[in-house]
């Protein structure tokens, strides 16, 4: 099983739209994939299920019990002011440390309206999970002009769409 990470609570988002898409590209492959959405954390997370409420925060055990069950991860993450959202930084805070993504597998899809495809957010990003015990992909997907190159269900882009095939691969062998 791999857990698709949606990195954003924006509801209808762009990164949802990507993940399907790749959850779509995972089961043509013969895998078999769960989407984790952020928009559905509970929305008081930050303040009911970190630091002093560790493990209170009954909504939130559910990520931290899917994570736990979940062995490798594709994370799509958008571009928020040069890096990736906050919101995905206080979940991967909020889970069980050193375990929750200790020894786990990630393959990394940056997404922005710019050219560089979230490359810092993705360097970011990859710094974090490499401090939790991560193993990430090397190739890190960087999708720029993602509203150019993707009609929220497909890519229109050869280049994007094959490199994306490429990474599944590489993430199911990985």
């Amino acid at each position: 099983m791999i857990g698709v990470i949606i990195g954003t609570n924006r509801n209808n988002s762009l990164s949802r739209k990507v993940g399907l898409y790749y959850q779509k590209l995972l089961q043509s492959l013969g895998a078999e994939s769960q989407i984790i959405d952020l928009a559905e954390l509970p929305e008081d997370f930050a303040f009911s299920a970190l630091y002093h409420n560790s493990g209170k925060n009954e909504a939130f055990n559910k990520f931290q019990t899917i994570v736990d069950a979940t062995q490798k991860f594709v994370f799509i993450v958008p571009e928020y002011n040069g890096s990736f959202p906050g919101v995905l930084k206080t979940f991967l805070d909020g889970l069980r440390y050193p375990d929750s993504f200790n020894y786990k597998k990630a393959a990394l899809v940056g997404i922005s309206s710019g050219m560089q495809g979230n490359a810092v957010g993705l360097g970011h990003l990859n710094d974090i999970l490499s401090y939790m015990g991560t193993d990430v992909l090397g190739l890190r997907m960087k999708l720029g002009s993602i509203r150019s190159h993707f009609d929220g269900e497909e890519f229109t882009f050869e280049v994007y769409r094959n490199f994306l095939t490429r990474q599944a691969k590489q993430l199911i062998e990985f």
